[in-house]
């Protein structure tokens, strides 16, 4: 699954966390200096904001292609081989 990229609004730090989480009143602990992160749509934080927006992003993304994969036919698998186990080899003369 896709993931995006967050900012920690304190220490600074950077960790990931799945697009399909982040979403309005979503929250998260920093994994470097333990402060919880809420996440929502209206907040002022530009690493909240920009964290937003990019999971926004990546679902439209996922959802579009999803789409398109169930748009486009399946191409037809080749038949796999077959195995008719060892081959009797020429007996022998002597």
């Amino acid at each position: 699954m896709s993931s995006v990229q967050i900012q920690c609004t304190r220490c600074k730090n950077v960790f990931r966390d799945r697009a399909g989480r982040l979403q309005d009143g979503y929250s998260r602990q920093c994994p470097s200096c333990e402060v919880v992160l809420f996440f929502a749509e209206d907040s002022q934080h530009p690493f909240i904001k920009r964290a937003m927006r990019n999971a926004r992003k990546v679902r439209k993304e996922m959802r579009e292609l999803e789409t398109a994969k169930l748009a486009a036919p399946e191409p037809q698998l080749a038949q796999p081989r077959r195995f008719a186990g060892r081959t009797r080899s020429a007996e022998r003369e002597d």
